[in-house]
C-alpha cells in the first residue's frame, strides 16, 4: 500500500510521528508536511506565490517540507512523492481536537478533503487535548493505531467522502472503545476580543472560549467526552438535498425569455 502522510503541525508535530509509525507497519510511507505549523487554515491553497520543497530527513523514511498549507503538501505530495499516484492519503495526527464545526477550520482535516478529491482513500486523525497544560497522551493515539489503522483502510468507502477521527486524550487503559459518530456542534463563544498595544493603539485577538452543547447523543463531540475515539465519515457533496425538495416544490421560476 502506497501512503501519504501530511498534517498542519507541521513536519516537527509529534503527531506526525506518531501516525508515521503506525502507517509504515501496513505500507510504504512517504511524508509532505508543512515546514511549520499550519494550524486553523482551513482547505486553504497557495495560488499566488511559489511554493518551495525541501527533501528532510526523517528516520528512513522519504519526507519533504512545503513552504505552504496541507492542500498544497497534498498536490505538491502527488507530484513530488507519488507521481503515479497513492492508495492512502493520512493528515494528522493533529494535536488538538478537529470536532463539530471544527472540521471547517483545520487544516488536518483539510489534508484528508484534498486527497478525497483527489479521488484517493483518506482519513485524518486528532488528540483531544482540551486543556492547553495538561500533557497530551500520544500513547493512546499509538496503541489504537497499532491496533485499528489497517481496519479503516478496510472499510468500505464512496468517492468524495473521507473520515475524521478523534482521540479523547486519555490514558488507553481509561479509553472505552470506539463509535461511529456524526458530526456533533462546536461553538465559541466571544470569539474577538480588543486588546491594547503598549503604545495604546487597538488591535483584536480571534480566538474565543469553546461552547459545548452537553446532550448531542450519537455526535463525535459526546462520544470524545465520554471516552471513546470517534470515527465520522464526511462527504464532500454538502448539498441539502431534503431542503432542496422542499424549495423546488414551493417556487416555480418564470420561464426564460
Amino acid at each position: 500500500m502506497r501512503i501519504l502522510i501530511t498534517n498542519d503541525d507541521g513536519i516537527h508535530g509529534h503527531g506526525l510521528k506518531v501516525l508515521a509509525e503506525a502507517a509504515r507497519q501496513i505500507g510504504e510511507v512517504k511524508i509532505v508536511a508543512p515546514d511549520r505549523e499550519r494550524s486553523a487554515c482551513g482547505h486553504a491553497m497557495t495560488l499566488r506565490d511559489p511554493l518551495r520543497v525541501n527533501p528532510v530527513e526523517y528516520g528512513g523514511l522519504e519526507a519533504y517540507t512545503v513552504n505552504g498549507v496541507p492542500v498544497d503538501c497534498v498536490n505538491v505530495g502527488l507530484t513530488v512523492a507519488w507521481p503515479d499516484g497513492c492508495d492512502l492519503v493520512l493528515s494528522g495526527v493533529n494535536h488538538g481536537p478537529n470536532l463539530g464545526f471544527d472540521i471547517t477550520y483545520s487544516g488536518t482535516v483539510a489534508g484528508a478533503m484534498e486527497g478525497a478529491i483527489n479521488g484517493i482513500r483518506s482519513i485524518s486523525f486528532s488528540l483531544a487535548t482540551f486543556v492547553l497544560e495538561a500533557p497530551p497522551h500520544w500513547e493512546t493515539a499509538t496503541h489504537w493505531l497499532n491496533e485499528n489503522l489497517l481496519k479503516l483502510t478496510q472499510l468500505p468507502d464512496e468517492d468524495l467522502s473521507f473520515l475524521n477521527v478523534n482521540f479523547p486524550s486519555i490514558a488507553y487503559e481509561e479509553l472505552r472503545g470506539t463509535k461511529f459518530a456524526e458530526m456533533g456542534q462546536r461553538v465559541y463563544k466571544d470569539r474577538v476580543e480588543r486588546r491594547d498595544d503598549p503604545w495604546g493603539r487597538p488591535y483584536y485577538w480571534q480566538g474565543g472560549a469553546v461552547v459545548m452543547k452537553a446532550n448531542q447523543p450519537g455526535t463525535d463531540v459526546m462520544a470524545v467526552s465520554e471516552g471513546f475515539v470517534s470515527v465520522t465519515p464526511l462527504s464532500l457533496n454538502w448539498t441539502n438535498h431534503n431542503l432542496a425538495k422542499a424549495q423546488a416544490s414551493r417556487v416555480e421560476w418564470p420561464s426564460s425569455l
